[in-house]
C-alpha cells in the first residue's frame, strides 16, 4: 500500500537533466516536477484497486460454492449490469434460483472486521455502508425485469450474506432482507421449503441468463403502474 517516496524524491531531483554540476535551462528550471509522483500514485491506486477487485471475487467465489450442497436443482446466475448499476464497487452478489424460489445474494466481504447489523443498519469498522438498501433495490430490479418478460410477477428475496473471520453481532433483524453469514446460505436457502417446481426454478434460471431480459427493449415502470398505464396517459 506504500508508495516509496525517497525513491520518488531522487527522480524529482533529477529533473532538468545535465552534467554535474551544470545548470539546467531556465525552461525547466521554473517547471514543478510532474510525471514520476503522480503515476507512482496512479500505480498505488491500481494495485490497492486490483488486490480490492481480487478479493471481492473470491468472497464471491466463497459464497457461490456454499451453495453446491444443494444440489442440481439451483442455480446460480451472475449479477447483470442493470442490476449493479449504480451500486458501490465494494461488494458483489449473484442470483440462486432453485424450489425455494429466486434470490438475489448481495456479497459483503468484511475480512476480519467486526460487523454490527441492528434492524436496517449495518456498521462495519465505523462506516455504515447502505447494503440492506442496496440489496432491496437490486432485488427490486431483477423482479421487475424477470416479471417483464414472464408475463406475471416474479418475487425475488434480498440476501445480504458477510464472507470474513470478523465477529458478526445482531442487534434486530433488517426488514425486508435476509442476512446470513456465508457458511449458512444454504441452509437459509433450504429453509424456505418447495415454492415452486423445479421445472419452473429451471424456466426462470434460463430467463435471468438470457441478455435479452436485462436489455433496452424491457422498461420498468413505477409500482402499481403497466405499460398499457403509460400509453393512455400520452393520449
Amino acid at each position: 500500500m506504500s508508495v516509496n517516496s525517497a525513491s520518488n524524491s531522487s527522480r524529482d531531483l533529477s529533473v532538468g537533466g545535465g552534467a554535474p554540476g551544470t545548470r539546467p535551462s531556465g525552461r525547466l528550471a521554473n517547471r514543478e516536477p510532474t510525471g514520476p509522483p503522480r503515476s507512482a500514485l496512479d500505480w498505488a491506486r491500481q494495485r490497492l484497486a486490483g488486490r480490492d477487485t481480487r478479493k471481492l471475487s473470491a468472497a464471491g467465489q466463497r459464497a457461490t460454492h456454499q451453495l453446491e450442497h444443494l444440489g442440481p436443482a439451483w442455480q446460480v446466475v451472475e449479477w447483470p449490469v442493470a442490476v449493479t448499476a449504480g451500486r458501490d464497487q465494494d461488494n458483489t452478489g449473484f442470483l440462486a434460483i432453485g424450489p425455494g424460489g429466486v434470490y438475489s445474494v448481495t456479497v459483503v466481504d468484511h475480512g476480519r472486521q467486526r460487523v454490527m447489523v441492528a434492524g436496517d443498519v449495518v456498521q462495519i469498522h465505523g462506516r455504515r455502508p447502505p447494503y440492506i438498501a442496496q440489496a432491496r433495490r437490486s432485488a427490486k430490479r431483477v423482479s421487475d425485469a424477470l416479471s417483464a418478460v414472464v408475463g406475471t410477477k416474479v418475487p425475488v428475496v434480498p440476501v445480504l450474506t458477510f464472507v470474513g473471520s470478523g465477529a458478526i453481532s445482531a442487534h434486530g433483524l433488517p426488514t425486508g432482507c435476509l442476512a446470513v453469514v456465508h457458511r449458512e446460505l444454504d441452509r437459509l436457502l433450504l429453509a424456505a421449503g418447495n415454492k415452486i417446481s423445479a421445472d419452473t426454478a429451471r424456466k426462470l434460471a434460463d430467463v435471468a441468463s438470457h441478455p435479452a431480459t436485462w436489455g433496452d427493449r424491457y422498461r420498468w415502470y413505477p409500482d402499481n403502474q403497466t405499460a398499457s398505464d403509460n400509453r393512455t396517459a400520452q393520449r
